[in-house]
């Protein structure tokens, strides 16, 4: 199939791109990395698929999809969490969580086979399109999100409060609730912990910490690309933001 990609980073797009090559079931119509000027490239090579990051500067991927007729199939790609699509309701779209991997683009193109063989029904984009300016009107309810986990020791079961979590992480195959008198066991992998929890209170800034963001005190750069996340917590708890997570953290704090 033939495909085209967008996505204002540049090393992020030279990724996918290697990625897919590396599969050798996509043929790279072109890429772009504006997406003003990526429209009228896609409509002149008339891909079978666009990658498309969600948020970039200008214009989003939902704005731009806005304006392309006809429209590919799309497959989007995203620094932040599952909320996004989630909140949109685009279940039949699919989409890559950065860092990408290698499963999740396998993933991806097996859909996109079936659809293009008709054995899985094409996603109807301008319903996602709809939904997407009702939701900006307000006119589709938020998600409801837990304010509690549950931590299980053998047969006893504690509720702990989520505004206590500083941060959730993952190591020796399990994972974590960090709060300031103990860390918990819980039974939930980051990704799914991810899915679950407030997206506005908690972001992804490692493949192993989901991070509450009302416990950051302080950013400080680190050696490639990366950032460190100080928590005002009595530890003074310590962090590493993995480089592709550090925009998506900046901007959710406002930065």
């Amino acid at each position: 199939m033939k495909a085209f990609l967008v996505d204002d980073e540049s090393l992020a797009l030279k990724r996918l791109q290697r990625m897919l090559a590396v599969t050798g079931r996509v043929e790279i119509a072109g890429t772009s990395t504006d997406p003003v000027e990526a429209i009228e490239e896609i409509l002149r090579t008339k891909p079978d698929v666009l990658f498309l990051d969600i948020e970039m500067p200008g214009m989003t991927g939902f704005q731009m999809l806005s304006k392309l007729d006809p429209q590919p199939l799309i497959v989007f790609t995203t620094a932040y969490d599952q909320y996004a699509l989630a909140a949109f309701g685009v279940n039949s779209v699919d989409y890559l969580l950065k860092p990408i991997e290698a499963p999740q683009l396998a993933r991806a193109l097996d859909k996109l086979d079936r659809m293009q063989g008709g054995t899985e029904p094409r996603p109807e984009i301008q319903q996602l399109l709809d939904r997407i300016t009702a939701l900006a009107a307000g006119a589709v309810a938020q998600p409801a999100y837990p304010d509690r986990i549950a931590s299980r020791t053998g047969e006893r079961v504690e509720l702990i409060e989520l505004a206590r979590v500083t941060h959730f992480f993952a190591r020796d195959k399990l994972t974590y609730a960090a709060t300031a008198a103990k860390n918990y066991v819980v039974d939930h992998t980051i990704q799914e912990l991810e899915q679950r929890v407030d997206p506005r209170k908690f972001v992804r800034i490692h493949r192993a910490v989901l991070l509450n963001l009302d416990y950051v005190h302080e950013l400080n750069t680190w050696f490639a690309g990366r950032m460190i996340v100080r928590l005002k917590d009595e530890k003074h708890t310590e962090l590493t933001v993995s480089r592709d997570r550090v925009r998506p953290l900046k901007e959710r704090l406002g930065l």
